[in-house]
């Protein structure tokens, strides 16, 4: 009897050292995975915490770049009307042209219908010095009519090109010329500064490219914008984690949305 009672009482504590040892191992495992759930929960904030941020900004960039369309718009009326006025002297100086030019023909005609020319030779050397006056006249005309032509294509040219920046500004997008580097790196928050802003072509809550050796090596969210610096967040898994990025890297207008 004290056998049997031995045998049982060894295997209920055989029993309750196994459910003691599964017991703890699922505790440790609760741990682990609470200790996961808890640097995901981290990550989604600092996540918000920059959504947030971009969220607030949006406000203040918006009437920034209406406040640049609005300029701009000024500039490209402004021009407008300076190609408008050279139109209208170019037209002054091609009928002045044409006027020289008639003149001239009748000059010509009267030449030609001169007989005697030793009688005539006094009115001839006043004709051939009036032939000479008409011919630079008509050459200096024909050099400013040029100079004017090209002016009014180069300013026609700047025009359109203004323009087409206008659009791509208002549309949220940082002009494709866009050039610059970074400035400085933010880690913790998420964050980087450049060395360009809206004159060089920045655009809030546009999307940027980090390049290194020819390749896109993260994306940035352009925060905030000022005239020669802007902010902007690293884009969440936009960076390999084997990545740094390093103040001087490359960053352009993103090709890619």
């Amino acid at each position: 009897m004290a056998n049997i009672l031995g045998i049982f009482t060894a295997i209920i504590l055989t029993v309750a050292a196994y459910v003691a040892f599964k017991n703890n191992a699922r505790f440790e495992e609760e741990i682990a995975n609470r200790a996961t759930e808890e640097g995901s929960l981290a990550q989604s904030q600092e996540r918000l915490k920059a959504a947030l941020a971009v969220l607030k900004a949006l406000p203040i960039e918006r009437a920034e770049v209406d406040a640049q369309f609005a300029a701009k718009t000024e500039v490209e009326t402004g021009l407008k009307d300076s190609n408008e006025a050279m139109k209208a002297d170019i037209a002054d100086k091609t009928n002045q042209i044409a006027a020289n030019t008639q003149e001239l023909d009748a000059f010509r005609e009267k030449v030609a219908k001169i007989g005697n020319i030793r009688e005539l030779a006094p009115k001839m050397k006043a004709m051939r010095t009036e032939l000479e006056e008409l011919t630079q006249s008509i050459t200096d005309n024909e050099a400013s009519l040029a100079n004017l032509t090209a002016q009014d294509a180069a300013t026609a040219a700047d025009a359109k090109k203004r323009k087409e920046n206008l659009d791509i500004l208002a549309s949220g997008e940082s002009l494709p010329s866009l050039k610059t580097s970074i400035r400085s790196i933010y880690p913790t928050w998420g964050f980087v500064t450049l060395n360009a802003g809206n004159n060089a072509g920045v655009t809030a809550t546009s999307t940027l490219d980090v390049v290194r050796d020819g390749a896109t090596i993260a994306k940035l969210l352009v925060t905030s914008v000022e005239s020669r610096s802007a902010s902007a967040s690293i884009i969440p898994d936009s960076i390999a984690q084997d990545v740094t990025l390093m103040v001087g890297d490359r960053v352009e207008t993103s090709k890619t949305k």
